[in-house]
């Protein structure tokens, strides 16, 4: 098996409540760090919404393979960063038997 390429390094971002001040929550983004990857675009389709169009675009996102419950471990429900692109990772598998390598199964919208 050929080993992936792994030279885009991505923001790995967890969801976090912080409260508002008025008795109310907010949601953001917590970063939990950098991690090297390799990024391969699916077919993508256009959604029309009102007043707007969306495309999203399924993406694989390959990384090196991490501890579970490790902070560098991908989970579902996170997200990664690119600069102001954005991949919600919708889950995550091994990539090969061996387990050296983690599948992210993203998705990236934008609107258009």
């Amino acid at each position: 098996m050929k080993s992936p390429c792994l030279n885009r390094s991505l923001m790995l971002e967890a969801p976090l409540r912080v409260a508002d001040g008025a008795g109310g929550f907010v949601d953001d983004w917590q970063p939990l760090g950098v991690l090297w990857a390799e990024v391969k675009a699916g077919s993508g389709r256009e959604v029309g919404a009102p007043a707007t169009t969306v495309s999203r675009v399924p993406y694989r996102i390959t990384v090196r393979a991490a501890s579970y419950g490790g902070p560098s471990r991908p989970v579902a429900g996170q997200r990664f960063r690119d600069g102001a692109r954005i991949f919600r990772i919708n889950a995550v598998a091994e990539k090969d038997a061996n387990a050296r390598f983690l599948v992210c199964f993203t998705e990236e919208e934008v609107v258009s």
